[in-house]
């Protein structure tokens, strides 16, 4: 998945982005929502969610589980 796609199916959600940049890595993007979820999409399209809202978020996007 590409992190337009991730964040268009989670704003399509009602959940609002808050910030969005490069990881330090600069091998893909970090994402910030309202909901407390940080969503971290990799060039090669590997994604996973972290943070308080999490659950939401890795379901919206059918990922397997949360990452802590």
């Amino acid at each position: 998945m590409d992190v337009d796609k991730a964040t268009a199916v989670i704003s399509a959600a009602g959940i609002e982005l808050t910030d969005r940049r490069r990881n330090s890595a600069d091998d893909g993007w970090s994402l910030s929502f309202s909901n407390g979820a940080v969503v971290e999409v990799g060039d090669k399209g590997d994604v996973s969610a972290s943070g308080k809202g999490a659950e939401v978020v890795a379901g919206l996007l059918g990922l397997p589980g949360k990452s802590a």
